[in-house]
């Protein structure tokens, strides 16, 4: 079954989206309260706040991140129910989707500040951001998944759980390190393999990976960002031969995958049939509703799985408030649950004005 190496934050409460107004185009006005302050920025009315988002709902790969709209219209939905922000209606627009093209991400945030005119962008869920610095030059706060170096530094980027691939320097998230070392009884004298798209997220999460597998007191053995980002292999077995000979000509401890659930579903399947029986670990693959088909099942079984968020089967007052809220968003009907429903409700639109 799906193993979480350590739960990390709380379902509906871990950003604040914004301290004030203040971090959007102002036009040299003071934001915040009501009539024509509040009409000078961008996307902020007496009444209302208008909010977009950026989601890769469809993929070359097949793989779909579109949840993680439901997530954020409960989360809004509720803010709303709530009261509002300071007496504002959110209005979110929903999100658009790039498709995981950075054409696409760029235009979608234009789309979103020229011509729909938002506040905030919320969520930006995608492997390539190629609108970071157009959003962070229009000071439009925008929250997300801190996977790629925009959320590490700008001003007015944020990743709900931080900077994780940050520059040479940076401080590293040894979670999911650590994690892996505990369940392999220590890290002394263990390899690791780790594997990741051919893409900018896969590139700078193996460096960033490899950099905390080494400090953890891991040997990495291998370390590449190889496989394609545009398509899943159909042929798994050069990745896999060279993986299972990187340790001195021997299997590594671990293999760690840094890609997204349809490759994570073909190179564990791939390794498990060469025979492999260190540990896989992903952070993607928390989705109960892939262990409803056998393929997927059988791939999956007994790997560890980083997870960020509370995990479904938590009973705590904020999992079963976000089960209600994602039932409510999408109209009553039970919807099986994944983690980019999560990511949606992660952001506390509570101070989004002033």
């Amino acid at each position: 079954m799906l193993r979480p190496i350590r739960t990390l934050a709380a379902a509906a409460a871990a950003v604040a989206l914004v301290s004030a107004c203040n971090s959007a185009s102002t036009n040299g006005t003071s934001p915040g309260g009501s009539g024509s302050a509040a009409a000078t920025t961008r996307g902020v009315t007496a009444d209302s706040i208008k909010v977009g988002g950026i989601v890769s709902m469809t993929t070359a790969g097949g793989y779909s991140k579109k949840d993680t709209d439901l997530g954020a219209k409960a989360r809004y939905l509720r803010a709303n129910a709530e009261g509002g922000v300071h007496g504002r209606r959110i209005e979110y627009l929903g999100a658009e989707d790039d498709g995981q093209d950075p054409a696409k991400n760029m235009a979608a945030a234009r789309k979103l500040v020229q011509q729909d005119k938002v506040f905030a962008v919320s969520p930006m869920s995608s492997v390539t951001f190629s609108g970071a610095d157009f959003l962070e030059q229009e000071k439009v706060p925008t929250f997300g998944w801190g996977t790629l170096p925009a959320f590490c530094g700008p001003r007015h980027i944020y990743g709900f759980n931080g900077c994780l691939v940050p520059t040479p320097g940076g401080t590293l998230n040894q979670t999911w390190p650590e994690g892996i070392g505990r369940i392999l009884g220590g890290a002394d004298g263990k390899s690791v393999a780790v594997i990741a798209n051919d893409s900018d997220a896969g590139k700078f999460g193996i460096r960033t990976f490899q950099q905390g597998f080494t400090s953890a007191g891991f040997t990495v053995s291998y370390a590449k960002a190889s496989v394609p980002g545009t398509a899943v292999p159909s042929d798994w077995s050069a990745y896999v031969k060279e993986i299972l000979s990187s340790n001195g000509g021997k299997a590594p401890d671990a293999v760690v995958s840094v890609m997204q659930t349809p490759n994570n579903i073909g190179l564990f399947t791939a390794l498990k049939r060469s025979g492999y029986k260190g540990l896989l670990s992903d952070p993607t693959d928390y989705d109960p509703g892939l262990l409803a088909q056998d393929a997927t099942r059988q791939a999956l079984d007994g790997v560890h799985v980083l997870l960020q968020f509370q995990p479904f089967e938590s009973d705590t007052p904020d999992m079963a408030r976000f089960k209600a809220d994602i039932k409510a968003a999408a109209g009553g009907k039970e919807v099986p649950l994944n983690m980019h429903m999560l990511l949606g409700v992660i952001v506390r639109p509570t101070a989004l004005a002033a």
